[in-house]
């Protein structure tokens, strides 16, 4: 039954990130926790490397790792990381100071469990005089069973991400990136009716662009990318053995904009559709995987636009033969709109990724991810590429504190030009 809740749970909110609405910067907090292992138990964090924006980039975690896990819980726990990042790009190094606080806080009821999560990237460069919030979320959720067979869950979000001055792949123009203000709340039921599992979901999210600053053009408002969009799901899904489930999954959302664009004079709303079929599985807790292919569809309310239509491809793999390895793998798809800063009526977006994660000892644990992407802006005939190699190690000096040290390699292709970036990161992190 938690395998069958636990892959119904992760579609329900899965599916609203297939066509994803939050636009989020790879080399923020937020942006790199979206390509860190994950598991099917935390749709959230999985449904974030969809949103378009979120591309490969060396595996610098968002908050640096702390010692050997404990069977102890607590209802708050939280930890403060201060990393040091030197950054090379195409032969120009900066330095960037990130203090990186975060929380979660765990209610554990008798009928409902409540958790709360929050967290924030403060940078700050060679250049400014005061620090910037790179990137900050709040996030609440909670999950009850109603019966045995009958879960529910809803969560609420806000966020918000800025791309650092000189940050690798943006336009050499640019001088201030934008603000990208986003907010939603999801709700889902899951149900199973013998070796039938029915899950259906419903979405709102909001999405807000601040102005851009550059050189070329001066002060660029970015309201024409302001939007809402609101989404339903549905999935059904049949146990076939105790560890393989085959199922179908479908989905409607609704992109409504605030402003026409200056460039056709109409609104940009869209009605996007996607319809998908797979496999999942699930053996002990050594290995998970799922496979799934479908089509995907964004049609344009206005004529001329017409319609997008893409594949879609999605499958994950996760081994843990015991307590020291973990290893993910995963292949994704994306189709949303193309965000501030960026030509076209819309983003598609294919992304494969593999995670690795080893524990020497109590007090040594490597790391090492790869990551790659290829997005076509629609209605341009461009594409960006994007390559990201990575390694990291976590050092344990006690139950409180680690020393943490990573490498990056990021190569970035597109309507900018080709930029190969080196990072080095060292940092520290108390944790409670």
């Amino acid at each position: 039954m938690g395998l069958v809740a636990g892959l119904i749970a992760g579609t329900a909110f899965a599916a609203p990130a297939l066509l994803a609405t939050e636009p989020v910067d790879d080399t923020t907090t937020a942006g790199i926790a979206a390509r860190l292992p994950q598991t099917a138990s935390d749709p959230t964090l999985s449904n974030a490397r969809l949103r378009p924006g979120v591309y490969p980039a060396q595996p610098v975690p968002p908050e640096f790792a702390i010692g050997p896990e404990s069977s102890e819980t607590a209802p708050l726990d939280w930890s403060v990381g201060l990393r040091g990042t030197y950054l090379n790009s195409n032969g120009t190094g900066s330095f960037v100071t990130h203090l990186l606080p975060r929380f979660t806080y765990t209610h554990a009821g008798g009928i409902a469990t409540i958790v709360v999560d929050g967290s924030a990237d403060i940078a700050k460069t060679g250049g400014q005089n005061l620090p910037t919030l790179a990137s900050g979320g709040l996030t609440i959720s909670g999950s009850a069973s109603t019966d045995s067979v009958t879960t529910a869950s809803v969560s609420a979000n806000i966020g918000l991400s800025q791309d650092l001055p000189g940050t690798a792949g943006l336009s050499p123009s640019i001088v201030t990136p934008p603000q990208i203000f986003t907010g939603g709340a999801e709700f889902g039921v899951t149900r199973q009716f013998g070796k039938f599992n029915v899950g259906i979901g419903a979405g709102l999210d909001r999405t807000v662009y601040g102005p851009t600053e550059r050189t070329d053009t001066g002060l660029t408002d970015n309201a024409e990318q302001n939007y809402w969009a609101a989404s339903a799901n549905l999935r059904l899904g049949y146990q076939i053995t105790p560890i393989f489930e085959v199922f179908g999954e479908g989905e409607v959302q609704r992109d409504i904009f605030d402003v026409p664009t200056a460039s056709l004079g109409t609104y940009p709303n869209a009605t996007n559709r996607s319809l998908r079929a797979g496999i999942a599985g699930k053996w002990n807790d050594i290995w998970s995987a799922s496979a799934s292919v479908g089509i995907g569809e964004r049609v344009f309310d206005e004529a001329t636009l017409g319609a997008i239509r893409a594949q879609l491809y999605g499958a994950e793999v996760s081994y843990t033969p015991d307590s020291t390895v973990k290893l993910t793998a995963g292949l994704e798809t994306a189709l949303a709109p193309a965000g501030a800063d960026n030509p076209g009526n819309a983003r598609i977006q294919y992304t494969a990724f593999t995670n690795a994660q080893y524990t020497v000892n109590t007090w040594l644990r490597l790391r090492a991810s790869a990551d790659w992407s290829q997005s076509e802006l629609v209605g341009t005939g461009t594409t960006e590429r994007r390559l990201g190699l990575g390694a990291g190690a976590d050092y344990v000096f006690n139950a409180h504190t680690s020393l943490n040290a990573d490498y990056g390699y990021g190569n970035t292709d597109n309507s900018n030009g080709n930029t190969q970036t080196h990072q080095v990161s060292l940092g520290v992190t108390i944790t409670r």
